[in-house]
């Protein structure tokens, strides 16, 4: 069946056959035309996308930042009678950072420096100082130091060695 269609269709395939590899002769001398006639700007833009990625790889690698990770640690020491008032902690809803806030504004630090040390911003203390000034129900630093030292969150001499 297949071989009496070849037969029936002979002239259709030698015809197209004929046409395929006449396209593929033309094509081919017009690509070598193209390689022979334009050697110098394919080499011209062949090294220009070498180079352009590679003046990109090397920004990549000279502008990326080199992050150093330091670790800080810190060792508390409150009197030896000091013990933390969890009722009033919790009472109070402060978070472990809030009472880290509250501890260095009873040492006497400004914002700025709280910020230093916690490695983090200015505005974040300013937050964090905030929530505790509303959660103590205080308006003043040294009106929620009082309150600490009253209700047992922090104690009446509180050291810190960094």
């Amino acid at each position: 069946m297949i071989l009496g269609a070849i037969i029936k269709n002979k002239q259709n395939i030698l015809y197209g056959v004929s046409l395929a590899l006449l396209l593929f002769l033309l094509k081919w001398l017009e690509w070598r035309f193209l390689i022979i006639n334009h050697a110098f700007e394919i080499y011209a833009g062949a090294i220009a996308l070498i180079f352009t990625g590679l003046g990109i790889w090397l920004a990549i690698k000279l502008i990326a930042p080199k992050v150093k990770t330091v670790i800080v640690e810190k060792q508390v020491f409150a009197g030896a009678d000091f013990i933390l008032n969890e009722a009033e902690l919790n009472r109070l809803r402060l978070s472990p950072r809030e009472l880290e806030v509250l501890q260095l504004i009873a040492d006497g630090l400004s914002n700025q420096q709280i910020a230093e040390r916690l490695f983090v911003s200015l505005n974040t203390i300013k937050t964090h100082t905030s929530n505790l000034f509303l959660k103590m129900e205080v308006e003043r630093r040294t009106q929620a130091i009082e309150m600490a030292k009253r209700l047992g969150l922090i104690p009446d001499a509180h050291h810190t060695l960094v």
